[in-house]
């Protein structure tokens, strides 16, 4: 059921909502939390059909915000509000409030979300594009216990990653480090299989994919060992290769479908590594509401640090205060050579569920020999 409501305020949009759920006989409200998806008209359509996806997993109230650009001076002084309720089949497993706001009500946008909020609910803010340099302290963001970006959907994403380093604060995360959960958990759970300690890496894989960074910054935060970022054709991500004393680890990928994974003294055995849409790593982000250590450590060892060609080139871009080359951590000789097979996450994903569980930091002891989650 849609309900169109025009030039309206916050307390009609409650109303409506009230009225939609008595239309269609579901007056009681069941939703876990409030999805907050900041997008343009452009945008507006993907990213809700991704919010409804996911919506399967968490029923939310979902309120997509759109600011509306004015043509003429004279429109930019007017304000104005128009929304669009949806419950029922069109939106969801939940209900959605699509607010367009017109002129000096778009700088204002927290105090529309504000009144429309669940009470005593989770607020997730998603930017699906063009996300403010610093989410936390952004009028929007400062709403939400949990705020996703996506790195990917920005002109130059290595700049991306370096800004949210920046202004990184506990409940940041972005849909860039969600695509590389299924890596991370596969690495882990290789890594267990064979008593060695990692001596470097390198991780392949398209020019522009933030996700190709973040894996290698991982990486090397985790093990402490260089890390060399090197370019394929792609898609995504297509390799990585660790060195290790038992002989190479290789996980390859060049369909984005099937990945081979080859061990030392083992046969190759073909893995399911599967490029994931935006409502499963959307869906997975809504799994987790706490802080999430092991990005924020990944995302401030730095691009800068990472070892290759295309990261001394991106190196001479950054400004003059982030040209300075920090030094690779020595290899470090480990006083513990045992592993424990119980310390890797599970590569697969539980029954129902496509998205690949999130490795627990806890799982990852940063030392040499790697216990990647």
């Amino acid at each position: 059921m849609k309900i169109d409501l025009t030039d309206t305020t916050a307390s009609k949009i409650n109303k409506g909502l009230v009225q939609a759920r008595r239309a269609i006989g579901t007056p009681a409200v069941g939703m876990v939390l409030t999805l907050v998806i900041v997008t343009d008209e452009e945008n507006a359509y993907d990213a809700l059909k991704a919010a409804n996806d996911a919506s399967r997993a968490h029923p939310s109230r979902t309120l997509v915000v759109v600011k509306r650009v004015s043509r003429s001076p004279r429109d930019r002084t007017k304000s104005r509000l128009d929304a669009e309720v949806r419950v029922g089949a069109d939106a969801g497993t939940g209900e959605t409030v699509v607010l367009r706001l017109y002129g000096e009500v778009a700088n204002h946008a927290q105090s529309v979300v504000l009144p429309l909020l669940l009470p005593d609910a989770p607020v997730v803010v998603w930017w699906s594009v063009d996300a403010p340099r610093d989410p936390a302290n952004d009028p929007l963001g400062a709403l939400g216990q949990r705020r996703v970006t996506d790195s990917y959907a920005a002109e130059k994403p290595v700049d991306e990653l370096r800004a949210r380093a920046e202004s990184y604060e506990p409940g940041d995360t972005d849909l860039a480090w969600a695509r590389i959960t299924p890596w991370r958990s596969m690495l882990a759970a290789a890594l267990d299989q064979i008593n060695c300690e990692v001596i470097s890496a390198e991780v392949a894989g398209e020019e522009f994919n933030p996700s190709v960074e973040l894996l290698a910054m991982w990486l090397a935060d985790r093990l402490h060992v260089h890390v060399r970022r090197a370019i394929s054709a792609g898609p995504g991500l297509t390799q990585v290769r660790m060195e290790t004393t038992g002989g190479p680890i290789t996980l390859h990928r060049s369909d984005g479908t099937m990945a081979t994974l080859a061990l030392p003294g083992q046969p190759d055995r073909a893995v399911a590594l599967k490029r994931r849409e935006t409502s499963g790593l959307l869906a997975e982000e809504l799994r987790r509401l706490d802080p999430d250590d092991t990005y924020a450590s990944a995302l401030r060892f730095g691009v800068d640090r990472l070892g290759g060609t295309h990261s001394a080139s991106r190196r001479s871009e950054a400004p003059a205060q982030a040209t300075t080359p920090l030094p690779v951590r020595p290899v470090q000789e480990s006083a513990e050579p045992s592993r424990t097979a119980a310390s890797a996450p599970a590569p697969a994903s539980p029954a129902g569920n496509s998205d690949v569980g999130r490795p627990s930091p806890a799982q990852m002891p940063p030392v040499k020999k790697a216990d990647p989650q």
